[in-house]
């Protein structure tokens, strides 16, 4: 973000606003220049202990959790640092962070779920999903479901209105939410004039999964919170997980947002603002949740629920729409290309968190890392999938080469 203020006027670069997905920084090795250490030593804590604690000490963030599935089913969280400054609990698995932009995840596969279940098809266009009493434009009418989930349709990542621009200097002075004109059916009207850039590629968009978020409670009559319940939570025994925050078991002890890389002046580490939402953005933003049903919810793509229906829903959201080496689209999800490793991965920014949800399909691993301060940068989740991922070549590279030594 590059804030200028020139003769008055606040200039803000790129407009990058907050609650977003694929702006995350995630730094990376030189392909295949920290595997072998991991693979050597096996010593998991002390790789994760290397990347998290500087953070921590250097207070990037009050608190950060770091979660961990190995390709053997074993999952470890490792908690550093507390809920708040200066008193706080201490973090571990069970701490609720927000989450933000990782509720669009959940989403897209509420809407996969469905359309397995033949209630939704994804090539139906607005023109349909939407009430005939919308207008739309040309270019509206013709976007599809799948265009929605895949963040391809074209339309921005939220109307550039002087209402929105007047709440996100709020923002930057006080942490305020700055979406509330998202969240409000009103923000449909933005279809009547809409027109498509001249190349739909991956184009993030908070606007498309308000719409999304619409279209799903118009079209089965029920609430983003119950679809859910039935659809994800309720079947993969997520207990801890949810829109509805103070609802959750460990609620009290939850992790407080606090201003990190923004508000851009907010000092660092000061207690900033819940984010909450009422309408369309609550699929799209609200999620609560913690380290510990994360990594089931990454286990559940990885291995059968023993749900058919539910494990081809999953695996689906997993498959690539939109090829590129970086930033593919998938359901939700979004593809890096590092080196010989693909990570499958979610970042969420809201309020005074971060988080990171990454998955190595090939080796069956999976990385969380949740933060309650807002920090553009994501050191960990990309690197130590990286790691474990090259860890995990070089041991079957060297299992390989003792079978062909001539006994």
């Amino acid at each position: 973000m590059i804030t200028t203020i020139k003769h008055g006027t606040v200039i803000i670069g790129a407009w990058v606003l907050c609650a977003c997905g694929t702006l995350s920084n995630l730094p990376v090795d030189a392909p295949n220049a920290a595997g072998g250490d991991l693979a050597a030593s096996g010593n998991l804590r002390a790789e994760v202990d290397s990347l998290s604690i500087p953070l921590i000490t250097a207070r990037q963030t009050p608190g950060l959790v770091v979660g961990v599935l190995q390709s053997d089913g074993r999952k470890s969280t490792f908690g550093y640092g507390v809920t708040d400054y200066p008193r706080g609990y201490s973090v571990n698995g069970e701490t609720l962070f927000a989450v933000g932009s990782v509720s669009k995840g959940f989403m897209a596969e509420i809407t996969a779920i469905l359309v397995h279940k033949g209630q939704l098809r994804w090539d139906e266009t607005l023109a349909t999903l939407l009430p005939s009493s919308v207008v739309l434009s040309a270019d509206a009418r013709n976007i599809t479901l799948l265009q929605l989930v895949t963040h391809t349709s074209g339309l921005p990542r939220q109307m550039l209105t002087g209402e929105i621009l007047a709440s996100f200097i709020d923002y930057l002075f006080t942490g305020d939410n700055f979406y509330r004109s998202l969240d409000n059916e009103k923000a449909i009207d933005y279809l009547a004039t809409f027109r498509k850039p001249a190349k739909l590629e991956p184009r993030y968009s908070n606007l498309g999964y308000a719409l999304l978020d619409y279209i799903l409670q118009r079209r089965t009559g029920k609430t983003v919170t119950r679809l859910l319940a039935e659809n994800i939570t309720r079947p993969l025994g997520l207990t801890q997980t949810g829109y509805d925050a103070w609802r959750l078991p460990g609620y009290a002890r939850r992790a407080i947002g606090h201003a990190g890389d923004q508000p851009k002046f907010i000092q660092r580490g000061r207690v900033v603002p819940d984010w909450h939402f009422s309408s369309l953005m609550v699929g799209a933003a609200s999620l609560y949740t913690n380290a510990d049903d994360l990594l089931n919810y990454a286990q559940a793509h990885l291995r059968t629920t023993g749900d058919p229906a539910l494990d081809a829903a999953l695996r689906d959201a997993l498959t690539v729409r939109y090829d590129r080496t970086r930033e593919a689209a998938a359901l939700g999800w979004i593809v890096d290309d590092i080196g010989n490793q693909r990570i499958t991965y979610q970042v969420g920014f809201i309020g005074g968190y971060s988080s990171y949800i990454g998955l190595d399909i090939r080796h069956h691993i999976a990385v969380v890392v949740l933060q309650n301060s807002f920090n553009w940068t994501n050191n960990i989740g990309h690197r130590l999938l990286q790691r474990m991922g090259e860890a995990a070549d070089r041991q079957a590279a060297a299992q390989n080469s003792e079978r062909k030594i001539p006994r």
